[in-house]
């Protein structure tokens, strides 16, 4: 405890890329980070800078629960909360099972408000905590393809602009971290994440070319193509995760990366129409012939 304050932090997600990245950070500036993921013994490398590990499935109560007791046991409260776990489901909105976008949204959604509101008690009986949720830029935009994934992001700005006024008057800071393109291994799972069609009435897939374009243009942005160049490292997360949790009065929202302030400007910038005109030059639509 650090002035009545715990400063025991819980990050999820922890496997790879920012969770990995923001746990190492915070241990090496002295929080005692309590690193999770599904899989624990993939996380030695934190462990040897002094995490401690916790197995956490974000869609099992029961592993959520047992994590915030085991933290709470030792230090009274979680200090701080970092909502990374989450993944891309990608695809048209037609052909994605209900069931995979059921699970989008457990995971990317009911997963972090469930860990929020286990831990705001501890928060609120200390009178400090920081929520930290890590959001992205497609939670302010759209690309096609991945309607289900920016469903579930939108979601997650919602609910941390609702709490983020419930529970400042309890000292409590709720916080969005809005990456932009980051090189992780995000893309691939995104890509791997588009199965085949579902079958439609005529036999045909009526997305085949939309789909083979939104996988290219994935790996793209994220690899080798214009704008891979603005995008950043999970370390460029990280650092804004430390400066939002180490502020007296952190900002609601930190967009990270070039591509993600370019982005969300160019966004706010076009109408509606405007902006579809724009992905019609990233992406074939479907049922239109490109050019």
């Amino acid at each position: 405890m650090d002035n009545g304050r715990s400063r025991a932090a819980m990050v999820t997600g922890c496997s790879s890329g920012i969770g990995r990245a923001t746990a190492a950070l915070l241990a090496r500036s002295g929080w005692q980070v309590y690193a999770t993921a599904r899989h624990t013994e993939v996380l030695g490398d934190l462990e040897a800078l002094g995490c401690r590990t916790l197995q956490v499935d974000v869609t099992d109560e029961d592993s959520m629960q047992a994590a915030v007791q085991t933290v709470v046991d030792s230090h009274a409260a979680v200090g701080v909360l970092v909502n990374n776990a989450g993944f891309s489901q990608s695809g048209a909105v037609e052909t994605v099972p209900l069931a995979q976008a059921r699970r989008q949204f457990e995971t990317n959604v009911f997963g972090p408000a469930r860990l929020t509101q286990l831990v705001l008690p501890g928060m609120r009986a200390q009178g400090w905590g920081k929520v930290v949720n890590i959001g992205s830029m497609g939670g302010r935009l759209t690309f096609p393809g991945g309607g289900w994934y920016h469903a579930s992001k939108y979601a997650l700005e919602a609910l941390s602009d609702a709490q983020r006024f419930e529970v400042a008057g309890f000292g409590i800071d709720v916080v969005l971290v809005e990456p932009g393109f980051i090189r992780t291994a995000f893309s691939e799972a995104a890509a791997s994440s588009i199965g085949p069609a579902e079958e439609t009435a005529g036999g045909d897939d009526p997305y085949r070319e939309f789909t083979a374009g939104v996988l290219a243009s994935t790996r793209a942005v994220y690899d080798r193509g214009p704008l891979a160049r603005l995008g950043g490292d999970p370390d460029d997360v990280a650092r804004v995760v430390l400066a939002a949790i180490t502020s007296d009065r952190p900002k609601a929202r930190y967009p990270v990366t070039a591509s993600a302030r370019l982005l969300r400007a160019v966004r706010l910038a076009l109408p509606d129409r405007a902006w579809d005109g724009f992905m019609a030059r990233q992406f074939p639509q479907p049922g239109r012939p490109r050019g």
